[in-house]
């Protein structure tokens, strides 16, 4: 099994987020990349000289296969609306949001502080709404839009959860003083 620290070859060509921009790119076959990070399912890669965040659904591209939680995600996302029958266990949407990763540190997000709160909400038809507020680590960071999207699929895979909504706000600010103390230690910023 490859992971982190492996150098590989594309095997097709595959689009990518070139990070911190954002900017949507397409590496192409036989392009050798180095795996930097392989969390949450998506690959960041080093490429050119640049990092580029590959989607797990493209893991044949490097030659790799959809991991379990791949697989989850892509199924979440082909089911926007499931059937709901029952409570929503708000533990199990912050257990979902702990498979998220910005892709330049090795830490979910919610140990780097980044989502503030987690409200669940039985809405008119029945459904179980979730609502989060979240931050980045800056507000410039091009890769929010793709943090969030991550957010809001990881979350739909829970069970029960028929919608979510993600509001990024920059009030209060993030430091690195709402790292949890694990978070800290990993990144060594005690």
């Amino acid at each position: 099994m490859n992971s982190a620290g492996d150098t590989l070859t594309t095997t097709r060509d595959v689009d990518a987020i070139l990070i911190p921009l954002g900017t949507p790119v397409t590496i192409p076959a036989g392009a050798m990349v180095l795996i930097t990070q392989e969390l949450g399912g998506t690959y960041t890669v080093s490429v050119g000289g640049n990092l580029a965040r590959i989607e797990g659904k493209d893991a044949d591209a490097l030659g790799l296969g959809e991991s379990d939680e791949q697989v989850a995600a892509s199924k979440a996302s082909e089911e926007e609306k499931k059937p709901v029958d029952g409570p929503v266990d708000e533990q199990d949407v912050w257990n979902a949001l702990r498979t998220c990763y910005d892709p330049e540190i090795p830490v979910n997000i919610v140990d780097l502080g980044l989502v503030y709160d987690v409200h669940v909400v039985e809405d008119d038809e029945g459904g179980n709404h979730v609502d989060i507020v979240m931050t980045l680590t800056a507000p410039g960071c091009g890769m929010g839009p793709f943090i969030v999207d991550d957010v809001r699929l990881k979350t739909l895979s829970v069970d029960n959860v028929s919608g979510v909504e993600v509001e990024l706000v920059f009030d209060p600010a993030w430091d690195r003083s709402m790292m949890s103390d694990e978070a800290r230690l990993q990144l060594g910023m005690f």
